[in-house]
């Protein structure tokens, strides 16, 4: 299939079928792989301690901007640039694999002072195994790219599925076996081997020496959106450090796994039309319309999914972790809680800078980044004071400050009034009020009450039942899309 380059080559009717095709066999690769991943994780949680999520998290924070170095923005110039000739992704090519073997180099070269930082003698050898997946990475950065331009969908939900099913019956075996933490390091690094073999054998893609000139306008798209990257990246990971360096390793592994959870679904459904949208965005980068359509409908299917899920875990929290992981994981409730609120507002806001992107306001999406990197940090560092709930309540006060400017700017970019926006998220958000109204009284009745267990299904049944019910007052909205 040829990827589209521009919106007048096809109608809305055959864009709006590649669209929810893509949605479709994305959700099906997704949400098939990650129902045997959940289920891993609760029982690997159960077979691993606090401090041993702790340790790969304490690695996952300097390993996941390392990965934003070394990906350096190629695979998105590569989409959202409609000119580059084959010979030029040849170049990028080459380019990705030698910022995936510098990203090695450099992790391996740290790993000794990241040891020394967080006070812990497992973290180096840690940090250089894991570090070994940048070498995978660059091989795969451009045949994946050239899979999403090409809105090969069916074939990237099948590559994304089949690793993501290795991984989580690797790391549960590697943890029956008494493996540590390393069962969660070993599980990465099957992942990224066999992602990257899926890659190899269904797109490959030539290289060709690099040539400056060649390719002058894709490293200057990819540098405001690699600087951009590394600053979100910076801000989206601080509430981490703050929690390792100050709290220690079992209160980061607390902490880690209510961010875990509190992003079930918001990052699966954020990552499957994030990995989708980015495509159409730039068909109709010059079509105000058809964005404001876009943006409207897109952010009310999210709406509609994320917002009960993340408002719903918070409010059974309590339930939901004695149930799924045990007592001993008591101090993931109320970050938990607080985390998944604060997810159901970030979950839209996804969407946003995808249209800026395409809309050329690269610039602008780098210092907003960069904003959240002096706000968000001092926030948590300032919230550490109180926990790990101190620290999740700093991203519900601050990051509104980041995500604001977000909304002005797409806003005055594609011309949308404010009530366009609010009318495409007014049905779920109706019925999450319901949903709030039925099972807060509910918690308070049942109180203590009986076995968790019963607790949990019928404050679940109620919730459900009260969000479907409003939803129901709003079937106009359930459309996904509409002229």
């Amino acid at each position: 299939m040829v990827g589209l380059t521009a919106a007048s080559s096809v109608n809305a009717r055959t864009l709006d079928h590649h669209l929810l095709s893509g949605i479709a066999w994305t959700a099906v690769g997704k949400w098939s792989s990650q129902v045997l991943s959940w289920a891993s994780l609760l029982v690997v949680a159960r077979l691993l301690s606090p401090s041993d999520f702790g340790l790969v998290g304490m690695a996952a924070i300097y390993l996941g901007l390392v990965q934003n170095l070394s990906e350096f923005g190629f695979g998105s110039a590569i989409i959202a640039l409609p000119d580059l000739t084959g010979e030029q992704v040849a170049q990028l090519n080459t380019m990705a694999v030698l910022c995936g073997v510098a990203g090695f180099g450099l992790s391996c070269a740290v790993a000794l002072p990241l040891g020394e930082f967080f006070h812990s003698r497992q973290l180096p050898a840690v940090v250089a195994a894991m570090a070994s997946t940048f070498l995978l990475l660059g091989f795969r950065t451009v045949p994946c790219s050239l899979l999403q331009k090409e809105m090969r969908f069916r074939l990237l939900s099948i590559m994304e599925a089949i690793p993501a099913g290795v991984q989580a019956l690797s790391t549960l075996a590697f943890a029956a076996l008494g493996l540590h933490y390393w069962a969660l390091v070993l599980g990465n690094i099957v992942n990224a081997a066999a992602a990257t073999a899926l890659s190899l054998a269904w797109r490959p893609h030539a290289f060709a020496g690099p040539r400056l000139e060649s390719i002058r306008q894709a490293l200057r798209f990819s540098r405001h959106l690699l600087v951009g990257r590394l600053a979100w990246y910076g801000y989206s990971n601080a509430d981490f450090l703050a929690a390792g360096r100050l709290l220690g390793q079992a209160s980061l592994g607390a902490y880690i796994l209510a961010w875990n959870f509190s992003i079930l679904i918001l990052d699966q459904t954020t990552v499957l039309v994030g990995r989708i949208t980015p495509t159409f965005f730039s068909a109709v980068q010059t079509e105000q319309a058809t964005l404001r359509r876009y943006l409207g409908n897109l952010t009310g299917g999210l709406a509609l999914i994320t917002f009960p899920a993340t408002i719903g875990l918070g409010l059974v929290a309590p339930e939901f972790v004695r149930i799924t992981l045990g007592p001993r994981w008591e101090g993931v409730v109320v970050p938990l809680r607080l985390l998944a609120f604060s997810a159901s507002f970030r979950s839209v806001t996804t969407l946003l800078s995808q249209v800026l992107t395409v809309l050329g306001e690269t610039s602008f999406l780098m210092w907003n980044n960069i904003l959240g990197l002096v706000l968000l940090p001092t926030a948590f560092f300032i919230g550490s004071r109180w926990g790990t709930a101190g620290i999740a309540w700093a991203w519900i006060l601050g990051y509104p400050f980041v995500a604001l400017p977000l909304y002005w700017r797409t806003f005055r970019g594609i011309n949308m009034p404010l009530r366009e926006y609010f009318a495409a998220i007014r049905a779920p958000l109706n019925a999450c009020a319901a949903l709030v109204a039925t099972v807060a009284p509910l918690r308070w009745a049942l109180s203590s009450r009986g076995r968790p267990e019963i607790r949990f299904g019928l404050e679940v049944l109620a919730g459900a039942t009260a969000y479907v019910l409003m939803m129901n007052f709003h079937r106009n909205r359930n459309a996904f899309f509409r002229g």
